[in-house]
């Protein structure tokens, strides 16, 4: 037995980014209808958490043009945790008025990738989120701020990222104001052992405000990133519906963790996630016919569940 399995978490719970990171990487604007179709069937097959949108002007990303009507569908639906991102103030401020249970601040901590991707260095980035946790405490909302520190594990465009600057931007975001923080491999460069080692040191500094882990699957260790994850005590992830996303600034890091195929491994190990997942491979085909011509991801929707999964496993999640 694998000797650090006993600490494995019970339960997990899967963060569906598809509408965001998963939409703002392909060149289809899909109709709002079929996103409050997609966020409507993604609760129904039991997931509690979704980023809707993004608060970025629209002549930036027109696929996420219709974030505040999201944000105002998924919050009827009960118990669904609903979060955008904003890039800035300007964002928060609109995701505020929205009530977003939770908005998050990307940060690379990658200086060429923050430059290209936001225009602004890390150091702005913690700054920002100063403004604006503070505009939070003053309009006495109670929108949560997650700081997600991305290229955390090296970048396209800068090369090596060095960890102590990945966890000092990260400590530097929770004394601005950020109330959780998360560590994203934003173009597929982690592989097992790094993620434990930076995971173990992150938690030693955030503990219980550490929220998520974001991997992509560009070199085809997603799950085992996650595995590692998992290892360390880390219980919530982010995943995109058919391992769709990417980022426009960092070349060659197409395909986010695929939910379905997530949803499965943690079932298979006896975490428990909330998930149907014949309902979610239902709406991954109603998304896939959505996106024809999309390259599209993931292995479960190939081949199914085996007979031996134990369906009871993510039926239902663990209290």
């Amino acid at each position: 037995m694998n000797p650090a399995s006993h600490r494995l978490p019970g339960a997990a719970v899967i963060r569906e980014v598809g509408l965001r990171d998963g939409l703002q990487s392909i060149a289809t604007i899909l109709p709002t209808e079929h996103k409050r179709e997609w966020i409507r069937a993604a609760h129904a097959a039991g997931q509690r958490e979704i980023e809707v949108g993004s608060f970025v002007p629209a002549r930036l990303l027109p696929q996420l043009a219709d974030t505040a009507e999201l944000v105002a569908f998924a919050k009827t639906l009960p118990g669904l945790f609903v979060s955008v991102l904003v890039p800035n103030l300007r964002g928060a401020e609109s995701a505020l008025t929205a009530q977003a249970d939770l908005m998050i601040v990307p940060l690379s901590a990658s200086h060429a990738h923050s430059l290209a991707n936001l225009r602004k260095t890390p150091d702005d980035v913690v700054a920002e989120v100063a403004k604006i946790r503070a505009a939070r405490d003053a309009a006495g909302s109670k929108t949560l701020i997650e700081g997600g520190v991305g290229t955390a594990f090296g970048c396209t465009l800068q090369g090596d990222v060095d960890k102590r600057e990945v966890l000092r931007l990260m400590q530097a975001l929770l004394d601005a104001g950020a109330d959780r923080v998360s560590l994203a491999d934003t173009v597929g460069y982690a592989d097992p052992a790094m993620v434990r080692e930076l995971f173990e040191e992150a938690l030693q500094i955030a503990g219980d405000r550490f929220w998520c882990g974001h991997f992509h699957d560009t070199r085809g260790l997603g799950l085992a990133n996650v595995y590692a994850a998992l290892e360390v005590g880390v219980a919530r992830f982010d995943a995109c519906l058919a391992g769709i996303g990417g980022c426009p600034h960092a070349p060659g890091a197409s395909g986010n963790v695929s939910t379905e195929d997530l949803a499965y491994m943690l079932g298979s190990m006896g975490i428990a996630t909330g998930i149907d997942i014949a309902q979610l491979l239902a709406l991954r085909a109603r998304v896939a016919d959505w996106l024809k011509g999309e390259t599209l991801h993931g292995a479960l929707w190939q081949a199914g569940l085996p007979k031996t999964f134990p369906v009871s496993s993510s039926a239902a999640l663990a209290a």
